[in-house]
């Protein structure tokens, strides 16, 4: 079983940056890419960014392409979401997931993933 923590969150200015972060433990020799999702009050559960945990491929939702920016350390204990130009549009709780699945067309849907962190609030507003 994978553990997963997530912070950062917090509340920001539009145009504004944060950092959100991942603390990965456990078992994760069954990972095979990290996830990080967010879910506005009412709203589904939607797809942000993943990185698959043992190359460097990338994904993201259109809607924070060029803005958002996921990576991991060199030890595969951390992943980080960068967030930048942010829009109120991205107040959301943000959570990070893990996923066993080596398919990257199946990375965009939550049921694909297995282990979930409890999330972080992440507010944009003037």
């Amino acid at each position: 079983q994978v553990q997963l923590e997530e912070s950062g969150g917090g509340l920001v200015q539009p145009g504004g940056s944060l950092r959100l972060s991942c603390a990965v433990s456990g078992r994760t020799s069954n990972t095979y890419a990290m996830g990080w999702f967010r879910q506005a009050p009412g709203k589904d559960r939607e797809f942000v960014s993943a990185i698959k945990w043992l190359v460097r491929d990338t994904y993201y939702a259109d809607s924070v392409k060029g803005r958002f920016t996921i990576s991991k350390n060199s030890d595969k204990t951390t992943v980080y979401l960068q967030m930048n130009s942010l829009k109120p549009e991205d107040t959301a709780v943000y959570y990070c997931a893990a996923t066993p699945i080596r398919n990257y067309k199946y990375y965009y849907t939550p049921s694909s993933y297995d282990s979930w962190g409890q999330g972080t609030q992440v507010t944009v507003s003037s």
